[in-house]
Parts: structure tokens; C-alpha cells; sequence
């Protein structure tokens, strides 16, 4: 794995042709605001009714610390691993394996879950069925494939554009809808008790789940410092969308928020009246695209790395370098995901479960990085880190039975290997970092 920098000071790590501040900021944004916005809504009011905006204040803010020390991590070890190079640096080489695997499972079943909901978005706005869903889902991971073998940058690009004009359309049907928001739809305000919130975070965690995406795409920054500018700016972004359209999709719509699986294209009839049909079809197609070109970045990184440090065949390490495209790993996604989507698409599995799905996988590798965290920063970056375990471990919790495929890919990836790689451990103390290296599967008592 990549050793930190000794020396009094963490010095920036530079990465000519690497993305800036807005294309960092842009790829972040759609890796948490994604598809999750078309269907997420429906899903938490089913589970908790009015109350699920509680589920959705209370990930918001629990987040923030998740957020804040992935980009401490990421500033200070920048690699292709991100997840997967924390927990090996803390916990070993076999710990690292296991967490990288579940990032990389999780990106065909989650990609293919936002291209469905998109897909499914567009032909209900235009009046198809099932097979343009499905073809429309085709054509949003065929486009983000394409995107990314063309290069980060250009998909930064991309990614930066479509971003600012989602934005701007989410905002305008908040503040167009909001008149017509009733304090009557408020109430009963949690009709399933505490245990709905509960299921409603549950399944929300999908839409906060993706800080760990961008980790993989920490060393493709020109500049270190920018990752941490780049996260609070979209804490500020997403919180407002995230807050501003859990609100007024209760307020307006009350218990059709619940019944219909497609909230804010009633939000946005509200809104716009006979022009949000194609309107939602953009938005659907938009909010798909972001968040699948981000994962299918940061996966493709993440299997070049794996590759390279042998959790998957060294075949596929080309492209573990900073700057350089894996499109070996990318086109192993392409091959899973493809392969994904026929059983997926011919049993007819509904979204929840896709979600739920990944949603334990993502909770799981956040929980072991944020383990990591406390291991690995000093002061007050390990007291934020012990905040972000704890959240993040209820959050594991409240995945109940779909634990049980990273539990699966654990046992898999635990297995005796042949070579063993040596993992160089990290300490930041204050800004300070001292590296020492230890076999991996060592003891790492402090």
C-alpha cells in the first residue's frame, strides 16, 4: 500500500492533470446525491410516514463526521484502495482484501440499481414499460462505462456539467412546490413508531452511503488539500437538496409520498404542471448518470489496486497508478455488471432488495474504515473517527438479514493466501506522520 510521507508536516501530494476543486467537488456530489432522490423518499415514508424526515436529519448529520474523515484519510494516504488501503494499513493485508471486495460487489449490484431506477423514472414519465426501462438502464451504464474509459478527466468534466444543472432544477421545484406544502400531511406524524425510523435509515443509508466512492479517486486530485474543500462543499450542497425535498415531498404529497413509487415526478407536477413529464425524464436520467459514473470510477481504481496488492489476478493491476486508466478493472465491472443484470432483469427483483443490498455492503466498509480512522489518526481526527464508528455501526445494524452477502464475501476473502503483502502502518499525530511497516496479519496492539 502507499506509505505516508514522514516528516513533521503532512506535505500535499500532487497530481499533475489531476482533477480540481469543481470536478473533485462534482464527482463527490454524485456519488451521495444520486437515483437514491427518485425512489428513497417513497421508501422512508413507507417505512416511518412523516417521520422519516427524522431518519433523514439524523443521517445528514451523522454523516458529516463519515465525511470529514474520509477526507482526512484521503489527504494523508491518497491511493487507488481508499477503504481498502485504510483498514490493511490498520488491520492487516487480509482485513484491506475483504473490505475492497465488498466495495468492488457492491458497485455492479448498486450501478445496476440506479440505472433501473432511472430507467423505470423515464418510462413512466414518457409513457413506456418495462422493456424501455430496461433498455434505458442499459444505455445509462453503457454511458458511464464509456465515460470513464475515455478518462477521468473528461468524466470530471462531464460529471461537473450535469451536476450544476441538477442542482439548479432540484432547487427550482423545491421553491416552486413549497406553497402548496399542507402542515395537515404532517400528521399522524410517525404512525409505525420508532421502529419505522429505524427501517427508514435503514434504507436511507443508501442515499449517504458514497464518501467511500470517492476515497478511491483521492490520489487522481491535483492537489491533496483539495479533497477535504471538495467534501464540505458537498455537505453544504447535499444537505440542503437532501433536507429541502424530504420536506416539501411530505408537505405537499402526504400519504401519496408513501403509495407511489414516484414522489418526485408528483413534486415535480406540482411544480412545472404538463411540462414535468419530460422534465422528470432529465432529472431521472441525470441523477442515474452522476452517481453510477462515480461509483464505476472509483471501482474501476479500486480493482487495479486489489490486483496489484493480489486480492484479485495481477492481470488486472494495470492502471493502479495515479493518472493512469484501469481499463482493465473497468472492463471486469462491465463483464459483472452485465452478467448482474440478466438474472436481475428476468426474475423481475424489485429495487428495494437491489438497495438493501447494497446499502450492507457500503455500511460495511465504512464501519471497518472508520475502525481504521481511530487507528490511524491522532486528536481530534480519532475523536471524529470514534463518532463516525459508532454512527455507522447502528447503521450496519439496522441492515438486518442482507448482512449476510459481505458476511459471504468475508468468509471468501479471509481464506489462507499464498502471498502475503507487506502493509506499512500510519499514525497522523497533529498534522504529523510516522510510518512503520508490519507484516500483514501482525499484531497491532498500541
Amino acid at each position: 500500500m502507499t506509505s505516508a510521507t514522514k516528516g513533521s508536516s503532512v506535505r500535499p501530494v500532487r497530481n499533475t492533470g489531476g482533477l480540481g476543486l469543481g470536478e473533485g467537488t462534482a464527482l463527490l456530489v454524485g456519488s451521495v446525491l444520486g437515483p437514491g432522490v427518485l425512489a428513497l423518499p417513497h421508501l422512508a415514508a413507507a417505512a416511518a410516514g412523516p417521520a422519516s424526515i427524522l431518519a433523514w436529519l439524523a443521517l445528514l448529520a451523522l454523516s458529516v463526521p463519515v465525511a470529514t474523515t474520509f477526507a482526512a484519510l484521503g489527504s494523508r494516504l491518497p491511493d487507488g484502495g481508499g477503504a481498502a488501503t485504510y483498514v490493511a494499513r490498520a488491520f492487516g493485508a487480509r482485513a484491506g482484501a475483504v473490505v475492497g471486495w465488498w466495495f468492488y460487489a457492491a458497485v455492479p449490484v448498486g450501478t445496476l440499481a440506479g440505472a433501473l431506477i432511472g430507467g423505470e423514472y423515464v418510462a413512466a414519465s414518457l409513457g413506456g414499460g418495462r422493456a424501455m426501462a430496461v433498455a434505458i438502464a442499459c444505455g445509462l451504464l453503457a454511458l458511464a462505462f464509456a465515460a470513464n474509459h475515455a478518462g477521468l478527466r473528461m468524466s470530471g468534466r462531464i460529471q461537473l456539467f450535469l451536476v450544476t444543472a441538477l442542482a439548479m432544477l432540484l432547487v427550482t421545484a423545491i421553491v416552486v412546490a413549497a406553497p402548496r406544502a399542507d402542515a395537515a400531511n404532517f400528521t399522524p406524524f410517525a404512525p409505525h413508531g420508532a421502529m419505522g425510523v429505524v427501517h427508514a435509515a435503514g434504507v436511507l443509508f443508501f442515499a449517504f452511503a458514497g464518501w467511500e466512492a470517492v476515497s478511491h479517486l483521492s490520489a487522481e486530485f491535483a492537489d491533496s488539500r483539495l479533497l477535504p474543500r471538495a467534501t464540505s462543499l458537498t455537505l453544504g450542497i447535499v444537505g440542503v437538496l437532501y433536507l429541502g425535498l424530504a420536506l416539501i415531498v411530505t408537505g405537499v404529497l402526504g400519504e401519496r409520498a408513501a403509495t407511489s413509487a414516484v414522489p418526485l415526478a408528483l413534486l415535480l407536477e406540482e411544480g412545472f404542471g404538463g411540462a414535468a413529464r419530460p422534465v422528470t425524464a432529465v432529472a431521472a436520467l441525470v441523477l442515474s448518470f452522476i452517481a453510477i459514473n462515480t461509483y464505476v470510477a472509483g471501482g474501476s481504481r479500486l480493482g487495479a489496486v486489489l490486483a496489484r496488492d493480489h486480492a484479485l489476478p495481477g492481470w488486472f493491476a494495470r492502471g493502479a497508478e495515479p493518472g493512469r486508466p484501469p481499463h482493465r478493472s473497468l472492463a471486469l465491472l462491465a463483464v459483472l455488471t452485465g452478467a448482474g443484470a440478466v438474472p436481475v432483469v428476468v426474475s423481475g427483483l424489485g429495487l428495494d432488495a437491489l438497495m438493501r443490498a447494497t446499502a450492507a455492503c457500503l455500511a460495511a466498509v465504512t464501519v471497518l474504515a472508520m475502525a481504521a480512522a481511530v487507528r490511524l489518526l491522532a486528536g481530534r481526527g480519532r475523536v471524529v473517527a470514534l463518532a463516525a464508528t459508532a454512527f455507522t455501526a447502528v447503521v450496519v445494524a439496522s441492515c438486518g438479514a442482507f448482512l449476510l452477502l459481505p458476511a459471504l464475501l468475508a468468509v471468501a476473502g479471509l481464506r489462507p493466501n499464498a502471498r502475503r503483502t507487506e502493509v506499512g502502518r500510519t499514525e497522523v499525530e497533529g498534522g504529523g506522520v510516522r510510518d512503520r511497516t508490519l507484516p500483514a496479519g501482525a499484531a497491532r496492539s498500541r
